[in-house]
């Protein structure tokens, strides 16, 4: 099978820890998001508060799915990691998620988790998406 690895160039370099930004599928249409977090080029949190957090995550999550030919309104499923108890994070994490999905409404899963990438990261957001239908790299 055929997959399309993308790794666009804002984001941090995961071929150390062997893994890439997104994975293509071109026979179904369908593009896969490694889970993204608030990090920089570096590998460093940008932010401090989970909010904000939050928005940084999803900001490289839109540049992945634009790199592998997708949007926001293609996304069919997010799946959000919060550090700690999940209920304690939806204030800040439920109005992040509604400014970019409230017209898709994905399916959504939130879990809280222990730990993440790194001890200053507060969340992670992962998708599953289709690619546009006009996209050039289908």
């Amino acid at each position: 099978m055929d997959m399309q690895l993308i790794n666009p160039a804002p984001l941090y370099d995961g071929a150390p820890a062997g893994m890439s930004q997104a994975v293509a599928d071109p026979a179904s249409g369908l593009v896969f998001i490694s889970g993204q977090v608030d990090w920089d080029r570096e590998s460093r949190v940008r932010h401090a508060s989970l909010g904000d957090q939050a928005e940084g995550a999803i900001q490289n999550l839109l540049l992945a799915l634009a790199a592998a030919g997708s949007s926001a309104a293609q996304v069919l499923q997010l799946r959000v990691y919060v550090r700690g108890e999940l209920a304690d994070a939806m204030a800040d994490v439920i109005p992040v998620i509604t400014r970019h999905f409230a017209a898709v409404r994905p399916a959504l899963t939130g879990v809280g988790v222990a730990s993440l990438a790194s001890r200053d990261t507060l969340i992670e957001i992962e998708a599953v998406a289709r690619r546009n239908p006009s996209s050039a790299l289908r």
